[in-house]
């Protein structure tokens, strides 16, 4: 038998044999192997492969498939997202855009096992594959999901994580001090949310569904093509969101490289924020690609304007998420360090767009060296 155990074994066969055609249909335990890809929380990842190589693989029968399973989903906010992620991974499979779904059963799916690798960050800058990158953000940004369209998630989001913030603040031990928690604790953080979201309320930055973490490990290359080709993964953040956020986003992205052996786990390489011409190449396929019913075709100029102002949203928004994470996370990962990094780029950028009467609204004064 092949896979990890026998439990997961008769759970690939039920499954693949339900919703798969052609030699899936009369699989045993000894025509297939079972690979466990991840595992976590929320998921579960397993490369599910047909031991005999068929001659003619097809979309409906497949040599290998991606089987997700889901993790903890209780309470109504967790199902409403299971849901959610249901909906939009189904949309983007019959646009192209993400990853071809086989099927949905209770408690999980089966997905098309793509043969391709995430981007490295020194890629996302390649003037041929940023154009095929702004291609693929268009027509994310263009899509109809039926979800709500109101763009509360980037607020709602901040508000759940200054909560969850404040509420373990009040909890602390006296144990160990960590001097970048004493530091960051010197920022109203709330007080910053505020002003920030008056401050790119008068960009009118259009609303449109966003994929919200374009970040080099959720963009794959393909290996079985010939030309340069891309897909999307991992929609867990999407939503209805201001356009300026997810390609501030994006671009803010190119600075941080995640492959650090060693603690903190992260690079940061602010020289590789785009110059002008690169920042000028994918906004112009974006710009091309964007279809003009949906709002008139934005000029460089905005784009850029909004990119610039709505990279502090980006800033702050991962600085909160990894205060939080830092927390409660198990990944082994600098979540201060990556915090005080996001926050502390976040006020130095601030200062650059309002000045520096305005940048902090402190508590305190602490210095951290």
């Amino acid at each position: 038998m092949h896979g990890e155990n026998g439990e997961m074994m008769d759970l690939a066969l039920r499954v693949c044999r339900g919703y798969l055609n052609g030699p899936w249909k009369k699989i045993t335990p000894s025509d297939i192997s079972v690979k466990r890809i991840s595992g976590g929380l929320s998921n579960w990842l397993y490369q599910v492969s047909l031991v005999r190589a068929q001659p003619r693989p097809s979309d409906a029968a497949p040599a290998h498939v991606l089987l997700r399973l889901y993790g903890q989903t209780h309470g109504e906010r967790a199902l409403e997202t299971l849901i959610t992620d249901s909906v939009i991974f189904t949309l983007l499979s019959e646009r192209g855009l993400g990853p071809r779904l086989h099927g949905i059963f209770p408690g999980g799916r089966i997905e098309e096992y793509i043969p391709a690798r995430p981007l490295k960050t020194s890629e996302l800058g390649d003037a041929r594959l940023s154009p095929l990158i702004a291609a693929k953000v268009a027509a994310v940004h263009a899509m109809n999901v039926p979800i709500s369209k109101e763009p509360r998630w980037l607020w709602d989001t901040t508000a759940r994580w200054l909560q969850n913030i404040t509420e373990s603040q009040d909890k602390e031990n006296q144990g160990e001090k960590n001097p970048i928690v004493d530091y960051l604790a010197t920022f109203d953080l709330h007080r910053e949310v505020s002003w920030l979201r008056e401050h790119l309320m008068k960009l009118k930055s259009p609303v449109v569904f966003c994929h919200n973490d374009l970040q080099e490990g959720n963009i794959l290359l393909r290996e079985d093509t010939e030309e340069p080709s891309l897909v999307l993964i991992d929609f867990e953040y999407c939503s209805y969101n201001y356009r300026g956020f997810d390609l501030a986003n994006h671009f803010i992205e190119w600075t941080y490289d995640y492959t650090n052996p060693e603690y903190p786990n992260f690079f940061v390489c602010k020289e590789n924020y785009p110059s002008k011409e690169q920042m000028g190449l994918f906004l112009s396929q974006y710009i091309r690609d964007v279809p003009g019913q949906h709002h008139p075709p934005p000029t460089q100029e905005t784009l850029v304007k909004e990119v610039r102002h709505f990279t502090l949203a980006t800033h702050l928004f991962w600085g909160l998420w990894s205060i939080v994470n830092a927390k409660r996370s198990q990944i082994p990962f600098g979540y201060w360090e990556y915090a005080k990094e996001r926050i502390d780029t976040y006020f130095q950028l601030k200062a650059e767009l309002v000045g520096s009467d305005f940048v902090g609204i402190k508590r305190k004064a602490v210095d951290l060296e």
